[in-house]
C-alpha cells in the first residue's frame, strides 16, 4: 500500500481545527492549474463548486450543470491537489430523487479523487444515507442557489430571530443525521455566530461574517476573472481578468504589426543544413518567405 500523505488535511484536521479555534480556509476551483495554485497557496479545503457553471461553462445559474460536469472537474482538481481536504458540489437533481442516486452520485465523487461531498438544503434523508454508506458530508444552508427561485432570488437569509431559529433547528438536524461540516451563505455576522458557537461540527461561512469557523470563496471572485456582478462579501485580491485581457490584446497588436514572433522565439537550422535542403531553390524559398 502506498504510504500516507503526513501533510495531508484530513477530516480530523479541520475538526481539530475548530476545537483549537484556528481559522480554516476554503476556495473553489474547477481544473487543474487553480487547483496547483490553490494547493500551493496553503488553503485548507478546496471545493470543487457547481459555480463552475457561471464561472466557467458561461450558464446563468448553477441549475444546469450536470454529474458529468462536475465529474471532469473534480477529476482535474483531485490532480493538482496534494495536500488539502476536496469536496466535490453535487449539482441540481444528483441527490434530491433517491437515497440511492444520492449515494451512487457522491459515490462517483469519492471515485473521481474527492475526500467528501458537499449537499445544499435540509437533506437529512438523503445526507443520512451518504454518510450511512461511509462518505463524508458537507450540509450547505442559508442562501441555497438550487432553491433560489423559492427563497425569492439571490436574497441574505436569516435577517429575522424566526429564519435565524429555522436555520439553527435545520443544521442540528444535518449535524445529527452524520454531516460532518456546514456551509453557511450569505447571512448576518449574528447568525452566523450562533450557529457556529451551537454546533459541534465546524460552520464555515461565504458571506455569513468573521466569527464562523473558516471562510470559502470563489476564485474567481477573489481574483478577479468574474465580473457579471459582485457580491458585498467579497473582496478582490486582484484584477487577473485585467491583466489577462490587455496580455491577449498585447498578443493580438504585435502579430499584426509583425513584432512576434521575433528573432528570439525562432528555432535554428545550421547553414549547412539548410543549403542541403534548398539547394537551387534558395532564391525561391527567400523570395516565398520575403
Amino acid at each position: 500500500m502506498p504510504a500516507d500523505n503526513k501533510d495531508k488535511v484530513t477530516i480530523l484536521k479541520l475538526l481539530k481545527q475548530k476545537k483549537n479555534n484556528v481559522k480554516t480556509v476554503g476556495v473553489t476551483a474547477y481544473d487543474y492549474p487553480q487547483a496547483l495554485m490553490a494547493d500551493n497557496a496553503g488553503v485548507d479545503w478546496v471545493l470543487v463548486g457547481d459555480s463552475l457553471g457561471m464561472t466557467t461553462l458561461g450558464y446563468k445559474t448553477t441549475i444546469p450543470v450536470t454529474m458529468d460536469d462536475m465529474l471532469r472537474s473534480a477529476r482535474a482538481v483531485s490532480r493538482g491537489v496534494k495536500r488539502a481536504f476536496v469536496v466535490g458540489d453535487m449539482p441540481y437533481m444528483s441527490y434530491q430523487i433517491s437515497n440511492e442516486e444520492a449515494v451512487r452520485n457522491a459515490g462517483d465523487f469519492i471515485k473521481a479523487g474527492m475526500d467528501a461531498v458537499k449537499v445544499e438544503g435540509c437533506m437529512v434523508e438523503r445526507i443520512k444515507a451518504i454518510c450511512d454508506s461511509g462518505i463524508i458530508v458537507m450540509s450547505h444552508l442559508g442562501l441555497t442557489p438550487h432553491t433560489r427561485a423559492k427563497l425569492g432570488g439571490y436574497r441574505v437569509q436569516g435577517k429575522t430571530a424566526d429564519q435565524v431559529q429555522s436555520i439553527l433547528n435545520q443544521a442540528l438536524s444535518l449535524q445529527e443525521a452524520g454531516c460532518s461540516f456546514l456551509l453557511l451563505e450569505a447571512m448576518p455576522r449574528e447568525a452566523g455566530a450562533l450557529i457556529a458557537d451551537t454546533l459541534d461540527i465546524p460552520v464555515y461561512g461565504i458571506g455569513a461574517g468573521d466569527k464562523v469557523n473558516g471562510q470559502l470563496v470563489i476564485m474567481h471572485d477573489l481574483i478577479g476573472l468574474f465580473w457579471e456582478f459582485k457580491s458585498k462579501f467579497v473582496k478582490r485580491y486582484c484584477e487577473a481578468g485585467q491583466l489577462i485581457q490587455s496580455a491577449l490584446t498585447d498578443y493580438v497588436n504585435e502579430v499584426r504589426e509583425l513584432q512576434f514572433p521575433s528573432s528570439e522565439n525562432f528555432y535554428e537550422i545550421k547553414d549547412d543544413e539548410l543549403e542541403k535542403l534548398l539547394g537551387d531553390s534558395k532564391w525561391k524559398y527567400e523570395k516565398e518567405k520575403g
